[in-house]
């Protein structure tokens, strides 16, 4: 199980995320541009103290993480609003990778048509969404609990 920031453009939700990486031991993906510096050293600067807990494979592009992901055989698996299966009700595989969309547009059709599949957390419908994060933990958490692959 691995988890994928899709052009990230809020510092500190992407630090809580790579933080709940570094905790459960998932690899992270960051996809490139994002609308912060993205550095070792700006996360540092950030207070990220978890960074050399974290395993994260940067991505130029998202050319770059399709082609990468496809290669090595992962499923993507996309959190979206506009998923019509719940999060709980999904079967989730070791080999997937987990795509948060950017907190400002979520992602593009194109990268949601490449979606092997899209999972929802059901909320009220007067809310626009979820924080990344805490849907990034909330769908991690009920994968690892599937999988039985807490640390």
């Amino acid at each position: 199980m691995q988890l994928a920031l899709y052009q990230p453009d809020i510092p500190q939700n992407a630090g809580t995320i790579l933080r709940l990486c570094a905790c459960l031991g998932v690899t992270a993906h960051i996809i490139e541009p994002t609308g912060f510096p993205a550095s070792d050293k700006a996360f540092r600067r950030a207070g990220m103290d978890y960074l050399d807990q974290v395993t994260i494979i940067r991505h130029m592009g998202w050319a770059d993480f399709d082609e990468f992901r496809r290669s090595h055989g992962f499923r993507l698996v996309l959190a979206s609003t506009k998923a019509e299966t719940r999060y709980t009700d999904f079967a989730y595989e070791t080999t997937d990778i987990l795509l948060m969309g950017r907190e400002s547009a979520g992602v593009p059709q194109e990268v949601h048509d490449k979606a092997d599949a899209r999972v929802l957390i059901p909320m009220r419908e007067t809310v626009r969404s979820i924080n990344v994060a805490v849907t990034a933990a909330m769908i991690m958490g009920e994968a690892l609990r599937q999988l039985d692959a807490f640390p």
